[in-house]
């Protein structure tokens, strides 16, 4: 059943804001408040953060132990997304020694969104997520272990790369934000879409590389920021290269005007190594490539958006001609979810109110109203020689983005680790910020500091609280919860429900999937696991009574049942021997139009 509205309940995002107020007030009335507590808690902090590599563990394996500890709360996420099934399906595949496979004998009915079906049967996606959600499956016996894995590494790495643009104890900080921010509750750790904690590793990696690399010039440094490389090619390939394009500026600065030309002898060799495991990163790319869609050259999204999409990815494109449908959902989607976002961009001012809606999106995603003090400061930022290369990293970001024309938070992911760092160095000017005669100043700016961390840790406490409270996160089938950090709820129990049913039931099953007229196509059922003949449940799309009859024929030894998702209570009932055939595609989809237009 999808639910439509919130009304009794009181955002967890407003409620931030507000609170961000009132510790801005408390901040100016009581900025000595708990000094005593806040420069105990420092110091004991101070002395972990200088022991630099304890202090990445213990930021590791908190962002661990504290999302198992809170799973009584928030459970291991159910897919409920078509990112998540299609992550899935290459899950599957991966852990069962295969790289793609065959299209399936009756594919149309199992056609999907972000599934190419032709030339084979596979995820639309870089293949990174579905390597770990693969080796999770095969280690763990879920895949979701996987996801809490990469994101403990993340903030550990978030917390290493600050290290080596900032003092410890902010660095530290930093990780522990990131915990409270991205590994507890955002999409990130609960749904398997996206790869953003995957893309943010690297990220790290890259940038906690480079000074260090130019520091003391060790082979480790090369090989992290190749792996680092790696992972955002085979995660987010074109927001990586934004990255990659920056760390190049860097990198060829130092060479070309910080070397010696021994030193730049020394530094060819010791690129040998990292260089090797880029070309065979690149080399196995392409091969994955060829096998699943066909050729080297061919990367994924191509086939799927060729396939299927008529919106384009970049501002200059135009929108491509309507392909063929067989399924009203699948255009609906395409159509209503992607496609009327190029018409609202062609409106007068359209571009700007988008990229403004961008960065507010973003902003709330990794920060938050909380951090929104550090802000403050953003001229010092501007004008900080320690951070400016990140600086430049966040202007090639914004002319990459400009250009693109959907963005949600992950795609920023691989710059994850420029943002904490550049909030952070907002933090370190504004703590150092007093009002007042010199000879009375009060501390207003430590004490912002200290509050806005506080806070943090008490929205963190209201959102496991949420339920009880009234503090729900946004419900399906709202996306706002992929621009907050507070991230989804427990979504995709129904579908779950229906899918144990049948699971449990003696022999093979078929499951023709009927949806109304006002399906939202973004609660997509059709999904299967990566051998679909041999799958315990077939999950299909009912088509014409010619096209049905082909299906139940083909799975003669399956019975087979109906699903409505629409109805008010989803369940599986045998599928009627006289059914009706199906309206066809252009009327249905005529009359839906014609009656969201009245």
């Amino acid at each position: 059943m999808i639910a439509t509205t919130q009304q009794t309940n009181t955002s967890l995002i407003m409620l931030e804001g507000l609170s961000t107020c009132v510790v801005l007030g408390i901040a100016f009335l009581l900025p000595r408040m708990g000094n005593t507590w806040f420069t105990a808690i420092e110091r004991a902090l101070g002395r972990l953060a200088r022991r630099q590599g304890l202090a990445v563990a213990v930021v590791g394996i908190t962002a661990c132990l504290l999302r198992l500890a809170i799973l009584p709360i928030c459970p291991v996420p159910l897919p409920f997304v078509p990112d998540d099934f299609s992550f899935l399906l290459a899950a599957d595949t991966f852990a069962h020694g295969r790289l793609t496979n065959p299209t399936p004998v009756m594919w149309t009915h199992f056609e999907s969104i972000h599934i190419t079906m032709t030339p084979s049967y596979m995820s639309m996606y870089f293949p990174s997520n579905g390597l770990v959600l693969a080796v999770s499956q095969l280690i763990f016996g879920h895949p979701w272990f996987g996801l809490l894995i990469t994101c403990s590494l993340m903030c550990a790495a978030i917390c290493w790369m600050l290290q080596a643009w900032l003092p410890p104890t902010w660095a530290l900080l930093g990780g522990g934000i990131a915990i409270l921010r991205l590994a507890l509750f955002s999409y990130w750790i609960n749904t398997f879409s996206g790869g953003g904690s995957i893309a943010a590793l690297g990220g790290a990696l890259v940038l906690g590389s480079l000074p260090r690399l130019r520091k003391t010039m060790q082979l480790r440094y090369g090989l992290l920021l190749a792996v680092g490389l790696v992972l955002l090619a085979t995660t987010r390939p074109y927001e990586g290269l934004l990255l990659c394009v920056a760390a190049a500026a860097y990198l060829g600065h130092w060479i070309i005007f910080g070397m010696s030309r021994s030193a730049r002898l020394f530094i060819a060799r010791q690129a040998v190594l990292p260089l090797a495991l880029i070309v065979a990163a690149g080399a196995w790319m392409a091969h994955y490539d060829t096998r699943a869609f066909g050729s080297p050259t061919t990367l994924p999204y191509t086939v799927d958006r060729a396939t299927y999409a008529m919106a384009p990815y970049y501002i200059w494109q135009s929108p491509r001609p309507e392909p063929l449908y067989r399924h009203v959902a699948m255009k609906r989607f395409y159509y209503d979810n992607e496609l009327k976002a190029i018409d609202e961009l062609h409106k007068p001012g359209g571009y700007v109110i988008a990229d403004i809606v961008k960065t507010i999106r973003s902003f709330l995603f990794f920060a938050g109203f909380a951090l929104l003090p550090a802000m403050f400061m953003l001229r010092r930022i501007f004008l900080d020689r320690r951070i400016r290369f990140l600086m430049l990293c966040i202007a090639v970001m914004v002319a990459g983005m400009s250009i693109q024309i959907f963005l949600i938070p992950h795609y920023l992911a691989p710059f994850t680790a420029v943002f904490y760092a550049l909030g952070l160095q907002g933090m370190r000017h504004l703590r150092l910020w007093k009002t007042g005669p010199r000879s009375g100043s009060q501390p207003v700016g430590l004490a912002m500091v200290r509050y806005s961390v506080v806070l943090c840790l008490v929205m963190a406490g209201l959102r496991l609280a949420a339920a009880p409270l009234h503090l729900m996160a946004n419900e399906w089938p709202a996306s706002e919860w992929s621009g907050e950090w507070y991230g989804p709820d427990h979504f995709g129990e129904t579908r779950a429900a229906v899918a144990a049913h049948l699971n449990s039931l003696p022999g093979k099953q078929l499951v023709l999937v009927r949806y109304s007229d006002r399906h939202n196509p973004l609660e997509e059922w059709v999904y299967n696991a990566a051998d679909i003949d041999n799958s315990k449940v077939v999950w299909a799309r009912e088509m014409d009574s010619a096209n049905n009859d082909n299906i139940m024929h083909y799975y003669s030894d399956r019975k087979v049942w109906l699903v409505e998702p629409d109805a008010r209570v989803p369940e599986a009932t045998p599928y009627p021997a006289q059914q009706p055939s199906p309206i066809g595609i252009s009327n249905q989809l005529s009359a839906s139009l014609n009656s969201r237009s009245k």
